[in-house]
Parts: C-alpha cells; sequence; structure tokens
C-alpha cells in the first residue's frame, strides 16, 4: 500500500468539547473495533486522526445477530452486526489499558436496551481513562416494545439526562436519521445536558438474494451507509447546525465521507469535526490523503484553520 506524506500547509488541529483534536476526522464506532486493532494496520499513525470512536458497548457480553452481518450494496453497505462486543467491564479492564491515550482521543460509545443500562455502562465509563462518551441512542428499547430510543426525542432526552447524571466527561449524542423531526431531537438532547452531536447514524435498509427469495443480512435489514447517504447526512447537518447554533454545540458530520471535498462540504455545513467510516473499508489509509486535502483547501482559500469555515455555507434565500 502506498505510503501517504505527512501533512503540510495550515494546522488542522481543532478542539471539540475542550479535548485537542489533531485533525477533525474522527474514526467511527464500530469501524476500527476496539482501536487497537486498527493501529495495527501497517503505516498508520494516529496522529492522522483527532479521535477513534470504540466499538458500541453494552453493559454485558452480547454475541450480535447471525450472519450475514455486512453486505456491499450500490454506493454503499448494509451492516447489522448487532452489538456484539464483550461488555463494558471487559472493555475497560482489557481494552483500554492497551490504548495510547498520548497521541489521539478514545471515544467510548455506550450502547443499551433500557435507559438503566445506558446509565450503568456510563458510569463504569467515567471511571475510567475514556476521553469522552457517545451515546447510541438508535438501540431499541426492550421496555417500549422495540421502539428506537433514537426515533423518540422524549425517550432520547432520558437517555441522555441518565447518562449526564453519572458522568462529567463530554457527551457526545449520536442521531438516528430514520425519525420525524431530528431537530427537536437535537433540541431535547441540548436541554438534557448533551455537549455535542454525531449526525447522523445509519439508515435503515434492505437488500434481497432474488435467487434464495431471502434477505441477504440475517437480521432482515441493517443500518445503510457509505456514498449513498452522503446528500441526505448534509442536509441533516445543515438543518441541526442552523437549530442549534446560538447553543455552541459542536457536531461531528458523518455519512458518506470518502475524500476531502466530502469532508470539507460537511464542515460548511457546520460539522465542527467529520466521521470517517465506510470509506476505511476500501482504503483504510484514506486519513492522511482527506487531512491533506483539507489544508490544500485552507491554503487556496486564505484560511488558517478549521474553525474560519465552520458553517461558512452560504445559503439561498428566496
Amino acid at each position: 500500500m502506498a505510503q501517504v506524506p505527512r501533512l503540510q500547509g495550515p494546522d488542522i488541529a481543532t478542539e471539540f468539547c475542550g479535548l485537542k483534536f489533531s485533525s477533525p476526522l474522527v474514526l467511527l464506532s464500530g469501524c476500527v473495533g476496539f482501536g487497537e486493532e486498527y493501529t495495527r494496520v501497517e503505516g498508520f499513525s494516529n496522529r492522522d486522526v483527532g479521535a477513534v470512536c470504540l466499538k458500541g458497548t453494552t453493559l454485558d457480553p452480547r454475541l450480535g445477530n447471525p450472519p450475514h452481518r455486512i453486505a456491499e450494496t450500490p454506493a454503499g453497505m448494509l451492516n447489522a452486526i448487532g452489538l456484539q462486543n464483550p461488555g463494558a467491564q471487559s472493555v475497560i479492564e482489557d481494552y483500554l489499558p492497551r490504548l495510547d491515550f498520548s497521541e489521539t482521543r478514545f471515544i467510548a460509545n455506550v450502547s443499551g436496551s433500557t435507559v438503566e443500562e445506558y446509565e450503568a455502562v456510563t458510569r463504569l465509563f467515567d471511571d475510567s481513562a475514556i476521553d469522552a462518551i457517545e451515546i447510541n441512542i438508535s438501540c431499541p428499547n426492550v421496555k417500549e416494545g422495540g421502539v428506537a430510543f433514537g426515533n423518540d426525542p422524549e425517550m432520547s432526552a432520558r437517555v441522555v439526562s441518565a447518562c449526564r447524571h453519572v458522568t462529567s466527561k463530554p457527551l457526545i449524542t449520536k442521531l438516528s436519521p430514520n425519525q420525524t423531526d431530528i431537530v427537536d431531537n437535537a433540541r431535547r438532547c441540548i436541554d438534557a445536558g448533551t455537549d455535542a452531536l454525531a449526525v447522523i447514524n445509519t439508515l435503515t435498509g434492505m437488500a434481497i438474494d432474488i435467487e434464495a427469495r431471502k434477505p441477504v443480512i440475517g437480521n432482515n435489514q441493517g443500518g445503510l451507509s457509505g456514498p449513498a447517504i452522503k446528500p441526505i447526512a448534509l442536509l441533516k447537518v445543515h438543518q441541526v447546525y442552523q437549530a442549534t447554533r446560538r447553543h455552541d454545540i459542536p457536531i461531528i458530520g458523518q455519512g458518506g465521507i470518502v475524500n476531502a471535498s466530502d469532508a470539507i462540504e460537511f464542515i460548511l455545513a457546520g460539522a465542527a469535526a467529520v466521521g470517517i467510516g465506510t470509506a476505511l473499508f476500501s482504503e483504510p489509509l484514506i486519513c492522511p490523503q482527506i487531512n491533506q486535502g483539507i489544508r490544500d483547501y485552507l491554503q487556496r482559500h486564505g484560511y488558517a484553520s478549521i474553525d474560519q469555515i465552520v458553517g461558512a455555507m452560504e445559503v439561498y434565500v428566496a
């Protein structure tokens, strides 16, 4: 694999929720395991990414969904892993000690089936070396018939509030696009105490094996990611940013970013950082390329930092 030269040009380090990010790139949860797997890729440097989101973690171990769990689709990918993980205590005791916290930030991803589980996992991570906590509110609430927390603003706020009460670490709430009004949800989460927002999580989708006449994914449906969802994600980032900017709540924009132009679009729409996920499956060392492209853009337009272009898109007025 060709080595990418180290970055040249303007400094792209940024601050997010009081944390220093060496670049605006965040590796998304579920795409790099618990961090140490990705660092074994030859040529990788933690300096290439501002933060790494660890795999979704629940209170107790989970085996996940039956196969197939991943399927490639036109301009994207479906996944239904089912939160396979060893449980929060194991992640804290066995995985976190192997991470190098001196070069990048590490963010825990908290998942659960009840408000109480979210609270319990957050409390455990609060007493750990983790830098911040991302709340995955796209999980189904078993007490409410399987309705996803993230699709109901009231339930979303309850989860955020419960987590807020047991941690002083920065809280990032990952918003679902599979809901009626993402802006209302964002406002409720801010009122409940979130420090930042991640916009968006995957969209729900399906693929069918026409010969077997069965869904390709063993869970029947999965989360759609990749370039196919980028226009939707961009709009959601713009809408959330415009509605919440007065609260000074930073956004991680994510959904289909595969190059520097994509990343810059999300920053112009209002994202203070950008998430890289599906692109890593085809090009594990894409981050240095994106970083250099962002630097080139800043230099070409006379900007000294990322902060100068966050939300700088000029919208048409009818």
